[in-house]
């Protein structure tokens, strides 16, 4: 069952967060669908603007309308991610999605918050919810590409006035992740103390973040053991999802750990059995352990075993 993004923060909003896992392709989204029932979690499917792309985003569309007929005990989301204005707007013509981001981050404040507005004044007018972003994210994202040394921390009075001047249901704030696997180099994490300021001046308001995979060190050892090369490779720790969801957080996007699973996968088997050939034979051990992954994920955002809630409040 499709729901909004507000549905679903209103019963997670300071005691937990729902996870938002991007999808390319059909393996993803049958793992992805698995691991949430195995979990009997709530979720949000995130459809960024180069998965649309990817090969075609009736595609895309087709493989979630399908898998909702085939979990019909599911409850989630569907979201775009970073989305621009065109691309908001053709998301929001399509009937299809719940929820969408529009990243004008990059722009100056005055302008974000001009973007931002007339998004949200098309996506209300049509019962969508809109997410968007203030402060930016360093890392490489897609098409989202931010030097560290022009990456900003959210501003929490300018997130006030931000929200209020936008209309927006949801903001993403940066706190110190970034996008992609190399997030940290050290003892950095993430910055609770922006958090709570933000909090305090939007008091019960739906927080996200962004950049959150923890990139698995086990993860990127195999993949290395198995030909790869990530060197440096660190995240957020996956155990200071909670503490964010205290604070706000009730959306955590995940990507970049969901591709280190297929690339350890894919690695290590053609590493194995040299003489395969069928792709379907990777697709059914990735499909797998994608479920295992979602699974263990929504059991550190707390979300874990709260469908069964979720549902009642639907009523």
């Amino acid at each position: 069952m499709i729901v909004t993004t507000k549905q679903l923060f209103e019963a997670a909003y300071g005691q937990y967060a729902i996870g938002a896992y991007n999808i390319n392709n059909l393996e993803q989204t049958m793992g992805l669908f698995r691991g949430n029932m195995d979990s009997q979690a709530p979720f949000i499917i995130q459809i960024s603007k180069g998965a649309r792309s990817y090969t075609h985003k009736a595609m895309l569309e087709a493989l979630i309308r399908a898998a909702d007929q085939i979990f019909p005990e599911a409850i989630f989301a569907v979201h775009l991610d970073h989305g621009d204005e065109q691309t908001c707007y053709d998301c929001i013509e399509s009937g299809f999605y719940s929820s969408v981001m529009i990243d004008a981050s990059h722009e100056p404040f005055e302008k974000n918050i001009e973007i931002t507005r007339r998004v949200v004044e098309a996506a209300h007018a049509r019962g969508l919810v809109v997410e968007a972003e203030l402060g930016q994210l360093g890392g490489v994202e897609e098409h989202v590409k931010v030097d560290e040394a022009n990456a900003k921390l959210t501003n929490p009075d300018q997130a006030k006035e931000f929200v209020e001047r936008t209309g927006c249901d949801s903001l993403a704030c940066a706190i110190g992740t970034s996008h992609g696997a190399f997030k940290f180099s050290g003892s950095q994490g993430l910055h609770f103390d922006v958090l709570e300021e933000i909090q305090k001046r939007l008091p019960g308001f739906p927080l996200v973040m962004h950049g959150s995979s923890s990139v698995p060190q086990e993860e990127v050892e195999r993949i290395n053991a198995a030909g790869g090369n990530l060197k440096g490779a660190k995240g957020v720790n996956e155990d200071e999802f909670k503490r964010a969801a205290t604070l706000g957080v009730t959306k955590v996007n995940i990507d970049t750990d969901g591709r280190l699973v297929w690339t350890r996968v894919h690695r290590e088997f053609f590493r194995d059995f040299p003489e395969k050939f069928d792709l379907r034979d990777p697709g059914k051990i990735f499909m797998a352990e994608y479920a295992k992954f979602i699974a263990h994920k929504n059991e550190k955002l707390g979300s874990a075993g709260r469908l069964e809630e979720v549902r009642a409040m639907l009523k």
